[in-house]
């Protein structure tokens, strides 16, 4: 039986969601009878796998180092097959703003949006409002403010001196509309599927944020999405573009907003290490699809290569 290191923790601002991911996967494995390895990811990585000499490497890191393509690139340097997608792939989707050329050269909708720096943007309205600012390669909807019109004041924190995150922000058009999410299996050499359509709606919360997004009952996850049968296509489709446009590899997942008064459909994101806890999306559409949590942690294991 393989023995496969679970990769989790890290840290980046998503640490805690790691953690949450990494220990649902590895009771998985566990469970499907293999050999598992929980390694909390500090710097001294590389030594740590290099002494444990794992068949596959499971990437459960969310954020910085562990989803831009730098764990990737230790692995590949230590020929441990992983999972997940690649360097490339990795690096590309991280950053927002690089992710958005690709997708939109493939004809996949994305939102107009400039990069800034972090104080001009709590300085001063660097877009017209409705718009909303955010890391330009962070996730977990850390530091993401919404400014609704032009009499409210830029968004302080981004300027203050206790900041955490990147310095280069990501400001973006608002688009109304619902929320929707939709995930991907496979890559484009061996084919890319799409999973279903989930809707989400963000209970009590302004929109679908950390706590809403990680708090049991923060939000409504409505599969398969009640929206148009031909948008709900179109979504598909465009998770697919998107998915390959980035070179993605196992499971990602793109975001959307869709506004039925003008039928707008705007990409906003691919994330490359979807979450795997006990309220995350991805793992929904599979049980949607006819796969249990353990069979889908188990394909995206032996899914596992180099050269991703």
């Amino acid at each position: 039986m393989k023995h496969i290191a679970v990769l989790m923790g890290g840290w980046s601002a998503e640490r805690q969601v790691s953690l949450w991911s990494g220990t649902a996967c590895a009771d998985a494995l566990e469970a499907k009878g293999y050999k598992v390895t929980r390694v909390d990811v500090a710097r001294d990585i590389a030594q740590v796998l290099a002494a444990l000499s794992p068949d596959i490497a499971f990437n459960a890191l969310h954020g910085s180092y562990g989803e831009d393509g730098t764990i990737q690139g230790v692995l590949e340097t230590l020929q441990i097959p992983y999972t997940h997608s690649g360097v490339l792939a990795s690096s590309l989707a991280m950053r927002k703003d690089r992710a958005k050329v690709l997708m939109q050269a493939a004809g996949v909708p994305v939102a107009e949006g400039i990069t800034v720096d972090r104080h001009e943007a709590g300085k001063r309205h660097v877009m017209t409002p409705p718009y909303v600012a955010k890391p330009v390669a962070d996730g977990s909807s850390f530091g993401v403010f919404i400014v609704k019109d032009a009499s409210s004041p830029p968004p302080q924190a981004l300027d203050a001196q206790d900041w955490t995150l990147a310095d280069e922000i990501l400001v973006e058009k608002f688009v109304a509309g619902r929320e929707l999410t939709c995930g991907v299996m496979g890559d484009q050499l061996k084919g890319s599927k799409a999973l279903g359509v989930i809707e989400i709606q963000a209970a009590s919360h302004e929109f679908y944020d950390f706590e809403a997004k990680y708090t049991e009952g923060g939000s409504i996850h409505i599969l398969p999405a009640k929206i148009k049968p031909n948008i709900y296509l179109k979504v598909q489709e465009m998770a697919v573009k998107a998915h390959e446009a980035l070179g993605c590899r196992g499971v990602s997942r793109s975001d959307f907003r869709y506004d039925d008064e003008s039928d707008t459909l705007i990409c906003m994101e691919v994330n490359t290490q979807p979450g795997m806890t006990a309220t995350s999306l991805v793992p929904d559409m599979a049980v949607h699809a006819g796969m249990s949590f353990s069979e889908l942690v188990e394909w995206i294991a032996l899914d596992a290569s180099l050269n991703r």
